[in-house]
């Protein structure tokens, strides 16, 4: 018969000024010992309660997951969480009315099959354990950090909250929840070695599968924070420019070095404006003289990459080109997420010069000559005074340092334009110039790139669209 591997997920979330700033806290715990087996928490800037609390069980799910990998059905959670709303809608008893809510329901009943999960509301004197890692994440976003397990001190107030309420536990051999615990850590362990789920920390002896389980009631020290990007190279420019000052001689790869010595990564969020006139047309649109607005469809398309980063709840600043198209962009999500918008020069689109307005075919027929040297060398510039891309970036890659100095262990939605973002996307790869024709942006899609303090990028996502369907 096989064994069947009962947790205890907590969850909580919490916004100052609802909205405002927001965070969450989960813990998963055994519930035959009351051993926290693994704790989230993260701040994710402006959000409302209801957003952060969804987010709590979503960590907490995601957390639970990961400690039992193989045990396939043999797995049930048991959620303990102080939000009526978030217990009531996903036990399937109240509608999910809110669109904001919608697609964070679905995200946290697409972890688990819903038949493996029970939930359960509890006073908030219960909850204190989740309640307490949300406080402290917000406390870390107040003074512009991350959360750090290191320095948590949540567990200390678990202990004497918890009840009986919790399931018995599963049946099996003696001692079994023990061991059960036991291979939990281990699990994490070696999830953590090939990138642990954003945000989730594993308690102590997380690589020790004989570890003894400590006392319930004994204060929990936590391992070090260590946020594990997938292997990464270093950003040199090919034609050695000041485009890649992240460089650092001698650093380890991202993922391989020592992790935990990085700290939270600045993670910029690049998302391409919404459609204009010009768009569909496929004319040279830059900051030569052309500013479009945003057509009917583009302000579709910045809605609804509104209502994502909504949802998302991720976001904790906003910066913008200062072309009209990405400043309409920037205004949709920034009034979804309570924020203002900061204009960079840098991030705007490249000076097409005589090509701005015309299509590629009627450039070749004009300008043939000036574009086959256009296309074959990044240090040649469009006719009639336009910018090289060398040159593009240039002031690209000096935009992406003052941001990644100012935002570190933070998560940045930048709204700009094709040529800055697979510049960007470039960069971060290593990739020779050319690498610009050979990547697809369409109108409101959404790429990320984190940025380690080594010096280090992680390209984590190119060209997502789904949010438009």
């Amino acid at each position: 018969m096989s064994v069947v591997h009962q947790v205890v997920v907590e969850a909580d979330g919490g916004s100052r000024g609802n909205p405002g700033p927001a965070g969450y806290g989960a813990v998963v715990i055994d519930p035959a010992t009351g051993e926290p087996l693994a704790e989230a928490a993260e701040y994710i800037g402006v959000a409302t309660n209801n957003v952060a609390e969804y987010r709590g069980l979503i960590a907490g799910l995601t957390a639970a997951k990961a400690l039992f990998p193989d045990a396939g059905d043999a797995l049930r959670v048991h959620v303990r969480m102080d939000s009526k709303l978030v217990v009531e809608q996903m036990s399937g008893r109240w509608k999910i009315k809110h669109p904001d809510m919608k697609p964070l329901a679905a995200r946290a009943a697409a972890i688990l099959p819903p038949s493996r999960v029970t939930y359960e509301w509890i006073p908030r004197a219960q909850n204190k354990h989740a309640d307490r890692l949300a406080n402290e994440a917000m406390d870390a976003g107040r003074d512009g950090r991350q959360w750090e397990a290191a320095a948590s001190t949540a567990a200390l107030d678990a202990p004497g909250a918890r009840t009986a309420s919790a399931p018995p536990p599963a049946q099996g051999p003696p001692g079994d929840q023990a061991a059960g615990a036991a291979r939990a850590r281990a699990a994490l362990a070696a999830a953590r070695g090939g990138g642990a789920p954003e945000g989730l920390f594993p308690l102590p002896g997380a690589g020790e599968p004989d570890a003894p389980v400590p006392d319930a009631a004994a204060p929990v020290r936590l391992a070090p924070a260590a946020s594990v990007p997938d292997p990464a190279v270093s950003v040199p420019d090919p034609q050695g420019r000041a485009a890649a000052p992240l460089e650092t001689a001698g650093t380890p790869q991202a993922g391989w070095g020592s992790a935990s010595d990085l700290g939270a990564p600045a993670t910029l969020v690049l998302l391409r404006h919404g459609e204009t006139a010009l768009t569909p047309q496929k004319r040279f649109s830059g900051s030569g003289g052309t500013d479009p607005e945003l057509s009917a469809a583009g302000r579709g398309q910045a809605e609804r990459a509104a209502e994502h980063f909504a949802a998302l709840g991720a976001v904790q600043e906003i910066v913008a080109s200062p072309l009209r198209r990405c400043r309409e962009t920037a205004a949709a999500v920034a009034a979804r997420l309570g924020l203002d918008v900061r204009i960079d020069e840098g991030l705007r689109e490249t000076d097409f010069g005589a090509w701005e307005g015309l299509t590629f075919g009627e450039v070749r027929e004009r300008y043939g000559d000036d574009l086959t040297a256009w296309l074959a060398s990044p240090d040649t510039a469009p006719t009639g005074g336009g910018e090289s891309f060398a040159e593009v970036a240039e002031r690209v890659a000096a935009a992406r340092d003052r941001i990644v100095a100012r935002c570190a262990g933070r998560t940045v939605l930048l709204v700009t334009h094709v040529t800055p973002i697979k510049t960007l996307v470039r960069l971060a790869l290593g990739a020779p110039p050319e690498a610009l024709f050979r990547m697809e942006l369409s109108a409101a899609s959404i790429s990320t790139v984190a940025y380690y303090g080594d010096g280090n990028a992680s390209v984590r996502l190119l060209n997502d669209t789904s949010h438009l369907r």
